[in-house]
């Protein structure tokens, strides 16, 4: 396992679609080993591939209170998102040195390919709902911002922008 280096905002990387996985292989384990490792190592609660400069729709999350209790996901996707929300101040190893509120759904059901290879389908709540919601937006090319008005994202980049 090895600790990835982050992509850098604006990196372009960082507003591209990651690519879908067709299977799971050892390849993409180690590359889920290294992103448990990078995200550790922030610390942080999740990381999606394309902040370490990898275009694959890959993430994994960690919430749990001890850690070592990631789910690696491959391809996922929001199936259902409740309707209450829950705000949550979120940031960026990618922009850092700020961050936002931002409100999301509380409890989400994404359906993923999992480290076995099968597609399986998981109800994520509370912090968990959030770091997983904010790892697919890494994977379709969304920061977190980009759930901000206009001008506070503005405000937010210019920010980012002075503390580089």
């Amino acid at each position: 396992m090895t600790s990835r280096p982050f992509v850098s905002w604006p990196d372009k990387r960082l507003r591209t679609a990651a690519q879908p996985v067709a299977e799971i292989t050892d390849e993409i384990r180690q590359i889920w080993a290294d992103m448990v490792e990078t995200m550790d190592a922030m610390p942080g609660y999740g990381l999606g591939a394309p902040q370490i400069g990898v275009m694959q729709r890959l993430a994994v999350v960690d919430c749990s209170d001890t850690r070592g209790k990631a789910v690696l996901l491959a391809n996922p996707e929001v199936i259902h998102a409740s309707v209450k929300l829950r705000a949550h101040e979120e940031a960026s190893p990618n922009l850092p040195g700020v961050s936002a509120v931002i409100e999301r759904p509380r409890a989400v059901m994404v359906r993923f390919l999992n480290a076995g290879g099968q597609m399986e389908e998981r109800d994520f709540v509370d912090l968990w709902a959030t770091s997983v919601q904010h790892q697919i937006d890494h994977l379709n090319g969304k920061m977190y911002f980009d759930h901000l008005s206009r001008l506070k994202r503005d405000r937010l980049l210019k920010k980012a922008a002075k503390l580089r």
